[in-house]
């Protein structure tokens, strides 16, 4: 169950799981984090109509967690699921994840933080050096990396170096995709014009809602504003309103802008995504979950 951000993929997959005696897999990238609740639109576990829930608040706000990391953990999951006789059913918008579960991902080499500690420098006194350096390696993976993505740059540079060749020809190896099952991808589509004015009045709510307390809270506990999830939007301008660099205004308008544009990378992502069902609206659209229920019915029938 996949879809932009606001759409009522959590919902949709109770709806489901409820019919068809199934149990969640999250398939979020911030939900995995614990006390990042409000700012990630966490199904409170009151609101979850009993129905067990994988994957969510499983780490720290300070631990690394990659795709790969996510693939092996949901694909255990999903197993364990299907021998208790239920029915695995993700929801999330990344995109990235699913991909990884379902595809498998290339089998390069860990992390190597000391190489990277030197090509963050590197990249702090000349800016862009980096994607520069990949054109003299790679030139095929510098044309699909924009420059300003550090993090994608720094790991194929990564590849490069450690592998001794070229990432393309890493990445054209073997994958390990997901076997044993079919799977019907549905996706939610809301209207543009319908989904950023619910994503604006959402943005507007978590901040009335506490995401600035909850957000201190997590700095109290010890966790440095460097975690990851703190980059994300909301986070990112509660950090800055906690610092005075935008009072509450200006940080509910930046987290709206920032959220508007995430949701539209998430739709150009699924639209990508093949044999992916669109439902053409909300949850809460007349018929969405008739049409759901009808679409998995049909493809539970066919196995």
């Amino acid at each position: 169950m996949v879809g932009p951000t606001g759409s009522g993929k959590s919902d949709l997959a109770l709806c489901l799981a409820e019919e068809f005696g199934g149990e969640i897999v999250n398939c979020d990238s911030l939900q995995v984090y614990r006390y990042f609740d409000i700012g990630t639109a966490k199904l409170p576990l009151s609101e979850r109509r009993g129905i067990a829930h994988h994957l969510i608040d499983i780490l720290d706000p300070d631990q690394l967690f990659t795709a790969g990391e996510y693939a092996r953990l949901a694909r255990e999951t999903i197993n364990a699921i299907s021998a208790r006789g239920r029915l695995p059913i993700l929801a999330g918008g990344t995109g990235f994840y699913l991909r990884a579960l379902l595809d498998g991902l290339f089998e390069g080499p860990s992390r190597n933080q000391p190489l990277r500690d030197r090509l963050a420098v590197r990249e702090m006194r000349r800016p862009g050096s980096l994607h520069r350096l990949l054109t003299r390696f790679d030139s095929a993976t510098a044309r699909r990396i924009h420059p300003n993505d550090v993090p994608k740059v720094t790991r194929a540079l990564e590849v490069c170096l450690l592998m001794r060749r070229p990432a393309s020809e890493v990445f054209r190896q073997g994958r390990d995709s997901l076997r044993g099952y079919r799977t019907l991808k549905i996706g939610l589509l809301p209207a543009r014009d319908e989904l950023n004015p619910r994503l604006d009045q959402r943005c507007a709510a978590m901040f009335s809602e506490g995401l600035v307390d909850e957000v201190r809270h997590i700095l109290s506990r010890g966790f440095a504003e460097a975690s990851k999830p703190f980059e994300s939007h909301g986070y990112k301008q509660a950090l800055q309103f906690i610092h005075g660099e935008l009072n509450q205004r200006e940080a509910v308008f930046y987290a709206q802008r920032n959220t508007r544009q995430y949701a539209k990378r998430q739709i150009t992502w699924f639209r990508k995504e093949s044999g992916l069902v669109w439902l053409k609206g909300f949850v809460d659209t007349p018929d969405i979950r008739q049409n759901a229920v009808r679409r998995t019915t049909e493809f539970l029938a066919e196995g």
